[in-house]
């Protein structure tokens, strides 16, 4: 995958996940991916990082959306 395909595939991932959360802000789910996509800079391999990111994301922003504090911010 290079990077106009992941590019677009966390493009794609932040919509469905907006789509899924419409009570988080949009740039809450776009800091929350950016955070996620950040934990795999520099792994070679890119291939499955849009599928990686989304999991991880949605998972994330289930928390913060139930209330919980501590994942405000993924670092």
């Amino acid at each position: 995958m290079d990077q106009v395909q992941e590019d677009q595939g966390i493009a794609k991932v932040i919509d469905r996940l907006a789509e899924r959360f419409p009570a988080l802000d949009r740039a809450r789910v776009e800091q929350v991916v950016a955070d996620t996509r950040s934990l795999l800079d520099g792994n070679p391999i890119r291939d499955y990082v849009p599928v990686l990111v989304e999991r991880t994301a949605r998972d994330q922003l289930r928390r913060i959306a139930a209330g919980d504090p501590s994942l405000a911010l993924v670092r």
